[in-house]
């Protein structure tokens, strides 16, 4: 029976997929431990509190992709470039979403409007991030080559997402409700037509390396493109909802904690 365990376990046990899969990950994760720590350089002053828990959010990422590497080269694998039709981070960045590399690369301050995007972009992303893990730990969290990390990575993805909830949060009570409403609305309709192109890419890419039949492809085609319809006719607004965080979550990356927030942020229409 094709399931999602099934298939991760095929791509696992096969050398050349598990070392593509590792590169995937290990490339979008070096990308986003780069954009934070260019973020945290350029933090405001109006939001300088926040500086520290943006440079440990991309310490995190840096940390993730060297684990990556670390599991290619424990095999004794190199890496493979990233097919560009998988970039998920360059993807959503060519539809506008999130902060520009351009922008992050010249050394001006961003603006407190730049940090609330920021936030909201990274809150629609993490959820899909703590989703993914939280999917592969519950089929490979005990796994002899790989369960240490997963445990790792998906731990650190779901201090990820507490924090932007609270820092959104936060940031809602000081009047950017009506931007973090905008802003997360924007970010998940385009991330969800993102993430169905770098699967429905991925999934391409494994098939032509375990030579998947047609028929298998096909089937995880239909998958893919019934989860995005899923997502496209509403299960998108489950990443625009915003809550504060459980009391073990709060303050998930350090530094001062904020206060809560009562004001209603996310619209769900």
């Amino acid at each position: 029976m094709l399931s999602a365990r099934s298939l991760f376990t095929e791509i696992l046990d096969d050398d050349e997929s598990f070392r593509l899969f590792c590169s995937i990950a290990a490339s979008g994760e070096a990308q986003g431990g780069w954009e934070n720590g260019r973020i945290a350089a350029l933090v405001p002053d109006s939001q300088r509190d926040l500086a520290p828990k943006i440079a440990r959010h991309g310490a995190d990422e840096d940390k993730h992709g060297r684990i990556f590497a670390a599991l290619i080269r424990k095999r004794g694998l190199t890496p493979v470039p990233v097919p560009g039709d998988t970039d998920y981070t360059m993807l959503l960045e060519r539809c506008g979403i999130g902060l520009a590399h351009v922008r992050l690369r010249r050394d001006e301050p961003l603006t407190e409007t730049d940090i609330v995007t920021y936030l909201a972009h990274s809150r629609v992303t993490e959820q899909r991030a703590s989703e993914q893990m939280a999917l592969l730990l519950k089929h490979f969290g005990a796994h002899p080559e790989v369960g240490r990390a997963v445990r790792a990575i998906s731990r650190d993805e779901d201090n990820h997402l507490a924090y932007c909830h609270e820092e959104l949060l936060r940031l809602a009570g000081e009047g950017h409700a009506r931007t973090i409403r905008r802003v997360l609305r924007e970010s998940a309709l385009a991330e969800i037509r993102i993430y169905r192109d770098v699967s429905l890419a991925v999934m391409a890419h494994m098939g032509r390396v375990l030579h998947w039949p047609a028929a298998k492809s096909a089937v995880l085609r239909a998958g893919i493109q019934g989860v995005y319809l899923y997502e496209r006719l509403g299960g998108w607004r489950r990443m625009v909802r915003l809550r504060m965080p459980e009391p073990e979550l709060r303050n998930a990356l350090g530094g001062p904690a904020p206060a809560p927030a009562v004001a209603p942020v996310a619209s769900e229409g």
